[in-house]
């Protein structure tokens, strides 16, 4: 047999091939450096310049292979890890409504700009899903259409779309479990309880149009979470708290944490099931994709495809 059968099982993947192009790319950069140093660099030793290149940004093909490399493991996650970690993904994003009620019954409705500070506990569930490394669907709309951009094939794409529905009805599962639990759980005081129903009436009054056109940005800014965290390099807390922050303050609408909104008013009496998913969580749905998929997903891919 010859040795040096090229087999598809021995060729290098899509992933390998970028890391050793990235690899080179490095060690190129660092033997320009060393052949013409700047004035600085000469009174470095050369580990000292070592470490410079070492610690610069990351590039964006290397965040590319990153979010690529985390697409295809959970492409190839099995189905019952998926749905109990999207249930649990629910469950965790609901803390931002609970965050959202607390927040406004302790500042109380006279508070000087109550909805920016107040806003400040929508973030505690994005903390909790994204560190815990929970199935979040609004994370796919980037991280699993990386691979498909990359290799589109009808086989990937069913891949990506059975990942999608099956996070997406874990999700739903987890935030109306929540739901239930806030309302007919009795855990909460009547003054958070009351805040939490406030939340939730603002963000139904919203009509299916304006609730997909503010779906957008909330997708297209978690998307851009999702680049920026390999760069974050320590400070993923900051990162993740300001962005959340910003679609709970701009007034946009996040899917996953707005159908725990949606239905609390279910579980009240003030809203129908069916009303809920058609006028409420289905535009935010779409709103999301467009965001993150239509959006972010497309223009990251457009910056490095050149340099695959």
């Amino acid at each position: 047999m010859d040795d040096h059968d090229d087999s598809p099982e021995t060729s290098p993947t899509l992933e390998e091939r970028m890391e050793q192009a990235e690899r080179e790319a490095r060690r190129a950069s660092r033997q320009s450096r060393e052949q013409t140093p700047t004035e600085t660099e000469r009174s470095l030793t050369p580990h000292e310049r070592e470490a410079v290149s070492d610690n610069g940004r990351l590039s964006a093909l290397t965040v590319y292979a990153i979010i690529l490399r985390e697409g295809e493991e959970e492409l190839h996650r099995p189905k019952t890890s998926l749905w109990w970690s999207g249930v649990a993904a629910g469950i965790g994003i609901s803390a931002s409504v609970l965050g959202l009620g607390i927040f406004r019954a302790g500042l109380g409705p006279d508070f000087p700009y109550l909805w920016l500070v107040g806003s400040l506990g929508y973030t505690v569930g994005f903390v909790l899903v994204i560190l815990c490394r929970m199935q979040l669907f609004t994370e796919n709309t980037i991280t699993v259409v990386l691979p498909l951009l990359a290799n589109p094939d009808r086989g990937r794409l069913y891949s990506t779309l059975r990942l999608w529905g099956l996070v997406f009805a874990a999700n739903m599962v987890g935030t109306f479990l929540t739901a239930a639990i806030t309302i007919h759980g009795g855990i909460l005081s009547d003054d958070i309880m009351l805040a939490v129903l406030d939340v939730s009436r603002h963000v139904a009054a919203l009509s299916p149009s304006t609730s997909l056109l503010h779906g957008i940005p909330a997708g297209f800014f978690i998307a851009a979470l999702v680049w920026m965290l390999p760069s974050s390099k320590g400070s993923e807390v900051i990162v993740i708290v300001l962005f959340t922050w910003l679609i709970a303050a701009g007034g946009f609408t996040h899917v996953v944490a707005g159908s725990n909104e949606i239905f609390c008013l279910v579980m009240n009496g003030e809203l129908g099931i069916v009303t809920a998913f058609t006028h409420h969580i289905f535009p935010v749905l779409v709103g999301n994709i467009i965001g993150g998929t239509g959006l972010f997903a497309m223009l990251a891919y457009g910056q490095i495809s050149q340099e695959m």
